[in-house]
């Protein structure tokens, strides 16, 4: 799909800006389209309290950033594999042995796996829960934080 169907943003950050982004990244198992968008998301709160969003001074120009604060996250997946794909379960088919589970990765976007039953109750596995598609060679498995 071309970028301008998927409202793409690009922006230049310093050296250092992306190497605390990468680490940040690193370190909380997620990706920087996850981290922005959170960011983007946290701005949302300011508009609805009509209360002046919160900003601190860049440089000596007067250019102005909003100050967003992460969630600190929880304690990260240690997984091997480097395919981990966040996203929504859409719809789990609960059978006598195995579940099938299916996460929307992005808009029109999914995934099926096969995982056992006992795993997607011990996960917690429901319709609407966020959880990640670990990819794995030809496996894709199931994981929550």
């Amino acid at each position: 799909m071309p970028r301008k169907e998927q409202g793409w943003i690009t922006f230049q950050t310093s050296e250092e800006e992306r190497k605390i982004l990468e680490e940040f990244c690193q370190d909380s198992q997620r990706t920087k389209t996850e981290i922005l968008r959170e960011l983007v998301r946290g701005l949302n709160k300011h508009q609805g309290s009509r209360a002046p969003i919160p900003t601190k001074q860049v440089n000596q120009e007067s250019s102005e950033i909003p100050e967003v604060e992460i969630s600190s996250p929880k304690k990260a997946l240690k997984v091997s594999s480097r395919n981990i794909l966040k996203g929504v379960v859409k719809k789990v088919v609960t059978g006598a042995v195995n579940c099938e589970v299916t996460l929307e990765i992005v808009h029109k976007v999914e995934l099926t796996s096969m995982i056992t039953r006992t795993s997607a109750e011990e996960l917690g596995l429901a319709a609407g829960e966020e959880a990640y598609a670990v990819i794995k060679s030809n496996d894709i498995v199931i994981a929550r934080e």
